[in-house]
C-alpha cells in the first residue's frame, strides 16, 4: 500500500524517533509499504517520520546510483534502531533532494565513510561500514529519525533564499505525482 509522504512543515519531521522492538505492530507490512511508497515516488530512501511515524526505522535502495558505483546494484536495506557510531574522511558536497521537500535540491556536505549499528528486518544485529553514496543516503535518512532535514544543514542565507519555496510546500502548492500529506492549516485565534 502506498503511504502518503509527509510534507515539509509537519511537526512529525522535526521529532526525534524512538526505538522499537520486534513486537512493533505489523512491522513487516510497514516495511513493505515504505518500500512501495519510496519506489512510487522514485526515491532512494524513506524514513518512518516521512510517513508520519516517530520511530527509528528507514529503508534504502541505492540501485539507481549503480552506474556511478556498481556495488550499489543490489544495495537494498532496512535499518531498525540504527546508531551511527563513527563518521570519518573529508566531507564532500553532493546535491541532495528529499521526498518531503519536493522540487528543492541543494548541495549538502557529509562524511564519505560511516560505521553503523542496526537491526535488519529479521531482527539480526549488524555493525557495518559504508562509504560513498551509500553512506550519504544512510546519513540523510538517519537525519530524519533524528528530527533533522537536509535544509537544516544549509547556511542561514541559503535557507532564507528558499523560504518562499518551503512555504509553498507547507501550503501544498507543489506539483508531485505521488501521494503527499500536507500540514493542516493553523487556525487563527
Amino acid at each position: 500500500m502506498k503511504l502518503p509522504i509527509i510534507a515539509y512543515g509537519d511537526p512529525v519531521l522535526k521529532r526525534k524517533g524512538v526505538d522499537i522492538d520486534a513486537d512493533y505492530p505489523d512491522l513487516q507490512g510497514l516495511i513493505a509499504n515504505m518500500f512501495e511508497s519510496m519506489y512510487a515516488a522514485r526515491g532512494v530512501g524513506l524514513a518512518a517520520p516521512q510517513v508520519g511515524l516517530s520511530i527509528r526505522l528507514f529503508v534504502v535502495d541505492a540501485s539507481p546510483y549503480a552506474e556511478d558505483e556498481p556495488a550499489l546494484e543490489t544495495f537494498r536495506k532496512v535499518f531498525i534502531n540504527p546508531e551511527i557510531l563513527e563518521e570519518s574522511g573529508t566531507k564532500w558536497l553532493f546535491n541532495e533532494g528529499c521526498l518531503s521537500i519536493p522540487e528543492i535540491h541543494e548541495d549538502v556536505s557529509r562524511y564519505p565513510d560511516i560505521r553503523v549499528r542496526y537491526f535488519d528486518e529479521n531482527w539480526e544485529a549488524h555493525e557495518e561500514n559504508f562509504s560513498g553514496l551509500a553512506a550519504r543516503i544512510i546519513q540523510h535518512e538517519y537525519d530524519h529519525i533524528e528530527g533533522k532535514l537536509f535544509t537544516d544543514k544549509l547556511s542561514p542565507l541559503r535557507k532564507a533564499m528558499l523560504k518562499s519555496k518551503l512555504d509553498a510546500i507547507t501550503k501544498g502548492q507543489v506539483g508531485v505525482d505521488y501521494k503527499m500529506k500536507f500540514p493542516s492549516p493553523r487556525r487563527k485565534r
